[in-house]
């Protein structure tokens, strides 16, 4: 099973978020052969930018796996999270953020959640890294989407997803891990 972990970072959690990296890292090296895709939301792009907060898509046994995963994790437990959204996750896309190959100069790349359980047109564009339905933890129902996009601008990220009611979120987001 797959799942969608999104932690919020709390105001001011920079210093924090920046001491506790090493042993975040540590503890997703754990998870390295089961990560769909990780990596930080951020203010913006470049090198300037700050975090905002940290999202995993991970594949695990079952939900008591998948709340260890997030409750457990150093940022969670370091207090660097204002909230954590954990759903279970449908890839749609079938692939990983490592299967991305597409990469645009001048593009920036863009974590897209729409909680709306209704349905979409299907996502076909060279610039979707992956998407997928997020579901309740306990059952099938649909809660919603989640993409992980390359585009120009935050608004050609948000019409990735469209429709709706107007509950879709944009945040800027880069491939994260050790490496990146």
């Amino acid at each position: 099973m797959e799942f969608f972990v999104y932690g919020r970072d709390r105001v001011a959690a920079a210093g924090l978020k920046g001491r506790l990296t090493g042993e975040h890292w540590d503890f997703m090296d754990r998870y390295g052969e089961v990560l769909v895709a990780r990596g930080p939301t951020l203010t913006g792009q470049g090198d300037e930018a700050e975090s905002t907060g940290s999202m995993h898509i991970v594949e695990l046994q079952d939900v008591g796996a998948a709340r260890a995963f997030a409750y457990e994790e150093p940022y969670y437990l370091g207090g660097v999270f204002e909230s954590v959204l954990l759903c279970g996750f449908r890839n749609v896309s079938g692939r990983t953020m490592w299967d991305f190959a597409d990469a645009v100069d001048g593009y920036g790349r863009f974590l897209v959640i729409r909680m709306d359980a209704g349905e979409i047109a299907p996502v076909v564009s060279e610039h979707v890294i992956l998407y997928g339905e997020l579901l309740e933890l306990e059952g099938d129902g649909r809660l919603g989407w989640a993409a992980l996009v390359e585009a120009a601008d935050m608004e050609d990220a948000a019409a990735v997803l469209p429709g709706g009611d107007g509950r879709t979120e944009v945040h800027h987001w880069c491939f994260g891990g050790r490496s990146s």
